[in-house]
């Protein structure tokens, strides 16, 4: 079997071993692709692995032998499952891989908003927050926003469940998204949404950039309604100049690195080969096709 990596920039630069991969397929792999360049690569590939590359409904009609889609990451949004299962091609993802490691970015994010460790300004123009006694509301209670939930309350915090009070849980000290994106909630931290948060509360995005309606954060940001906000993820990656929240003194911008660490991507390789052999001897472990 041929295989192809079309993105695995954010995964392997060279740093960890794909044998388990290896030992499957005949296997290439790219830090990244542009379009033409991928129809290139995916020649006579039976099976492709991609971090971000968008898989469509034409790149499945162009690639009539592709048999397999091997997600390296929890989310498919990017991929037309639709075309894939009319064209009886499998779809796989990596549930769960990263859970503490986004887990501890979102803390990261949050300890650099109230502590500042980061900088060495007069603790009077940046002042420390103490977050024991402080409330954290979180959407989308999950492995992520769980785990979050557990380091939250050995800080002292109380953790609201945005599934069990909706309404105390916008009004939190801080906020944090850990929720998918859909459809339905494509650009929910509106100005409805921020204008419901209490004054002076932080929000924690590591879930998805589109769930934010980046105007919106950004004026309430340089208005003082916000204190801060802590993104790994923002609509458009990486942004442009256009982007309203870069420059912002109390908005901590990552990019998108949450899940890196070098322990996550080693996972991530050796539960890319544990999925593909599954699906070549007919199993369907973590399949969503």
């Amino acid at each position: 079997m041929k295989a192809v990596f079309l993105d695995c920039i954010d995964i392997n630069r060279g740093d960890l071993s794909w044998g388990p991969v290896d030992a499957l397929c005949d296997f290439a792999h790219y830090l990244t692709s542009t379009a033409e360049e991928a129809k290139a690569r995916l020649a006579g590939a039976e099976a492709v692995f991609i971090d971000s590359f968008p898989i469509d409904r034409k790149v499945m009609e162009q690639n009539p032998q592709l048999k397999y889609i091997g997600i390296a990451a929890t989310g498919f949004n990017h991929i037309d499952l639709q075309a894939a299962s009319e064209k009886g091609v499998a779809v796989t993802n990596i549930p769960a891989y990263s859970t503490d490691a986004v887990a501890q970015h979102a803390i990261a994010l949050l300890l650099q908003l109230t502590n500042h460790p980061g900088t060495y300004d007069d603790v009077e123009t940046t002042p420390l927050t103490l977050l024991n006694g402080k409330s954290m509301g979180i959407i989308g209670y999950g492995n992520i926003g769980k785990r979050i939930g557990e380091i939250a309350k050995a800080l002292g915090m109380e953790v609201i469940p945005y599934s069990r009070d909706p309404e105390r849980t916008v009004k939190a000290d801080v906020v944090s998204l850990n929720c998918p994106l859909t459809e339905e909630n494509r650009g929910m931290v509106n100005e409805g949404f921020i204008s419901r948060m209490k004054d002076g509360a932080i929000l924690i995005n590591t879930a998805r950039g589109g769930l934010v309606d980046e105007k919106a954060l950004a004026d309430a940001l340089k208005s003082g309604k916000l204190a801060g906000a802590g993104l790994d993820v923002l609509a458009k990656e990486p942004p442009d100049e256009s982007c309203p929240l870069l420059g912002l003194d109390n908005c901590v911008i990552t990019p998108h690195i949450a899940f890196t660490p070098r322990e996550t991507r080693a996972k991530i390789i050796e539960l890319l080969a544990e999925n593909l052999k599954s699906y070549q001897e007919g199993g369907r472990q973590n399949r969503i096709d």
